[in-house]
């Protein structure tokens, strides 16, 4: 590994006791390895199995997370610990079950060269993937290629990985990890900071090997869980929760260039714009009442609901 790498890439793996679950860590983490000297990969936290399979991949481990009182790590701590570990110009989270190939670090190079402060995100492919991976010579595009055959495009509804220069995100709230709301204020927060959002879908394939969701509470999905309330409360509210669609930004064979906007998207920066250049949160409500009437009336309702269910709870 070099002494200064070009990326540290860091993650907050889940325990590897359940063995689908190990699997597909394991099948990510090599492939990070296999990027080369230039990355330094990072793992956060001391979940079971965890410190094994670093000595196991050669990779680093920091086992000291801090946690919010439930017990789950939080994002704030994740990328001050990352930020720590060297000087490298380039940080990456990355969820623990995406695949990367090496146009990931070849885009992170470009955007290193052709811009200032940027974030750097993308959408994901899908597969179904069961067993440990074959790394021999030629994996990459034989993964590639097995991807376009059996795998899917995912929607662009949030991003499972962020690439961005050291002097960005030097502070960032007290998030819970692997919770839904965090990811789409980074997305937020890009673009409040007036940074380049990029979206490298085009140039980049990730790989999100799937699984159920048998390691939260209950089995439940993400976006369903109480931190995942307190994550969009600390993200600013709702409107601060950013689509993949609002990358202005698109890398695209290698060059940077602004998004080609649609009239849809022309209004939808219309919408945007109290959240983003003025930060109001008032204006930002507003704006989204205007646009989406039956949408903001959903949601009032929605909320005397659960207001009322709380105070009978109380009383």
């Amino acid at each position: 590994m070099s002494e200064n790498p070009l990326i540290t890439l860091f993650s907050a793996p889940k325990p590897f006791t359940n063995p689908h679950i190990a699997t597909i860590q394991r099948n990510a983490i090599r492939s990070w390895v296999e990027l080369g000297g230039n990355v330094e990969v990072v793992l956060l936290g001391d979940e079971a199995g965890m410190a094994e399979a670093a000595a196991e991949l050669g990779v680093r481990q920091i086992a000291e997370v801090k946690r919010n009182a439930l017990g789950t790590p939080l994002i704030s701590s994740l990328f001050d610990l990352a930020r720590g570990e060297n000087h490298s110009p380039l940080l990456a989270y990355v969820n623990a079950d995406i695949l990367l190939l090496p146009d990931f670090l070849e885009a992170a190079n470009e955007l290193l060269r052709q811009a200032g402060e940027f974030l750097m995100v993308g959408q994901r492919w899908d597969m179904e993937i069961t067993g440990l991976l074959d790394f021999s010579a030629g994996w990459s595009g034989r993964l590639r290629e097995e991807c376009r055959q059996h795998g899917a495009l995912h929607k662009p509804m949030g991003s499972d990985y962020f690439v961005y220069p050291r002097a960005c995100f030097e502070r960032i709230p007290d998030f819970a990890i692997g919770r839904a709301g965090w990811d789409n204020w980074m997305i937020y927060e890009a673009r409040r900071r007036g940074w380049k959002t990029v979206d490298a879908t085009a140039d980049v394939m990730i790989i999100h090997q799937a699984h159920d969701y048998s390691h939260l509470p209950n089995g439940q999905p993400h976006y369903r869980l109480p931190e995942t309330g307190e994550n969009i409360r600390l993200a600013g509210g709702k409107r601060h929760i950013f689509l993949l669609s609002e990358a202005n930004w698109a890398l695209s064979g290698g060059k940077l260039k602004r998004k080609r906007m649609t009239w849809q998207q022309f209004w939808r920066e219309f919408e945007l714009f109290p959240a983003i250049h003025m930060r109001s949160t008032g204006l930002a409500e507003l704006f989204h009442t205007v646009f989406h009437p039956r949408k903001a009336y959903d949601e009032f309702r929605k909320s005397k609901r659960e207001k009322s269910s709380a105070e009978e709870l109380v009383n």
